[in-house]
């Protein structure tokens, strides 16, 4: 069998509907939560100027600036797999993740100095690579200290606390910068306050849950050391490499947020000092949802959720195209319905398939190739505005999203009807 004995047993408690077993909150999970909370306030404040600071302030082209959009999407891709399977190896994912965190930090520091393109595209690669180092080990410690029947809504709990700090962010550096126009180095000194303290509480009480303890011994002989390609051959049966395309083929039409946001202030005639707000609007509506639509893909179906999430960044698109107060409303709440039904989703998807010893390698390389899908459709979108116009790019990135859809639906689809008897209605199997 594929899955591990451990997993197999947990999969069969998940017989039992989600309402029947009562959801208890790990403090585990909350912790994670509060450390993704301090660091997405860090993240968020730059990332709410980081496109009117490059394109107005460092006078970028909205060519260069598709490329730096990509490199912030995609560069995280390079050591996601690395670090997942580091993380699996070891088993300690706390560490492995620790060390991400660190390196964001280091990064944060290093945009107080940074004054051209070329030394803020370094730190932006820096802080990429910190969040592809953190993001696996991390939701393989969700996983390990979820209950099987609530994955999905355990995930959500993390990442409504990771969008407070993601609606923080923002609403910090809208208040800078209304006080202190131009003050992006005031904004850049309240990331790095915030990051310290995140990765403190990381490393001071997040315990290490080793998810290989709680499999049972194979033997008295201990299990080989595996390289990181026999991990991922032992990632090869057919709904991991059909979850893998389809979300990589989804990855491939999802226009950077960005670019979006950038539409809607020249479609809106917005003064570049409420830009920030954008990013308030989508996180608010992701923190109302992530919670709702995490318990409606255990209860309903993970592969349905994460489906129609994508509906909803096709609903963003038509809205960001066609201008005005309430298309903007509307967008910024598709995009954030969007998130909230595809990102802790997604690794809850991806962390019930594989087995506990290969959990972050799993979800890493789910991960990896969403980051390496929008690496390349930031950089094409770039490529399409500057030769087509913005009204046209985005259109086009609507149609082939339409297309694209229902290709992923058929590819999730079997997967779905394949998978272990006795997870038709839990969360566990659902994906």
């Amino acid at each position: 069998m594929y899955l591990s004995l451990a997993d197999q047993r947990a999969r069969r408690r998940t017989r039992n509907s989600p309402a029947q077993v009562p959801f208890k909150l790990s403090p585990v999970i909350v912790l994670l939560g509060i450390v993704s909370l301090l660091t997405d306030v860090s993240s968020e404040a730059v990332a709410a100027v980081l496109p009117v600071y490059l394109t107005g302030a460092l006078g970028l082209s909205i060519l260069a600036y598709g490329f730096l959009d990509g490199l912030q999407q995609g560069i995280s891709a390079v050591v996601r797999i690395a670090a997942g399977w580091t993380s699996d190896t070891v088993d300690r994912p706390k560490w492995v993740a620790a060390a991400g965190y660190g390196l964001s930090m280091a990064a944060r520091a290093g945009l107080l100095i940074s004054a051209s393109v070329g030394a803020v595209a370094s730190v932006i690669a820096l802080d990429r690579i910190g969040k592809g180092i953190r993001t696996a080990p991390r939701d393989a410690l969700i996983t390990t200290a979820a209950q099987p029947e609530h994955l999905a809504r355990s995930f959500g709990v993390h990442r409504m606390l990771d969008t407070v700090g993601a609606t923080i962010g923002p609403l910090l550096a809208f208040g800078v910068l209304l006080v202190l126009p131009g003050g992006y180095s005031t904004i850049f000194v309240f990331s790095l306050g915030a990051a310290v303290v995140g990765f403190a509480v990381m490393v001071l009480l997040v315990p290490n849950l080793r998810a290989a303890r709680k499999e049972p011994a194979p033997g008295p002989v201990p299990k080989p050391r595996r390289s990181a390609r026999s991990a991922l051959r032992e990632l090869s049966p057919a709904p991991v490499r059909r979850l893998l395309l389809a979300a990589g083929l989804l990855a491939l039409v999802s226009v950077g947020d960005g670019f979006l946001y950038l539409l809607l202030l020249s479609g809106g005639g917005f003064n570049p000092v409420w830009f920030p707000l954008l990013f308030v609007g989508t996180n608010a509506a992701y923190l109302a949802l992530a919670i709702p639509l995490g318990r409606a893909a255990d209860r309903w179906g993970r592969h349905k959720v994460f489906l129609l999430g994508h509906l909803a960044l096709l609903a963003a698109y038509a809205c960001a195209g066609l201008g005005g107060l309430g298309s903007t409303l509307a967008c910024l709440l598709a995009l954030g319905t969007f998130y909230a039904a595809t990102d802790g989703v997604l690794s809850a998807m991806m962390g019930a398939l594989v087995p506990a010893r290969l959990r972050a390698t799993g979800i890493a390389a789910a991960q990896s190739v969403v980051a390496l899908g929008r690496l390349a459709a930031s950089s094409a979108f770039g490529v399409l505005w500057y030769t087509l116009g913005p009204e046209t790019a985005l259109w086009t990135a609507a149609a082939a999203l339409t297309v694209v859809l229902p290709a992923a639906a058929w590819l999730i689809r079997p997967m779905v009807a394949a998978r272990t008897p006795g997870l038709d209605r839990a969360g566990g199997g659902s994906a």
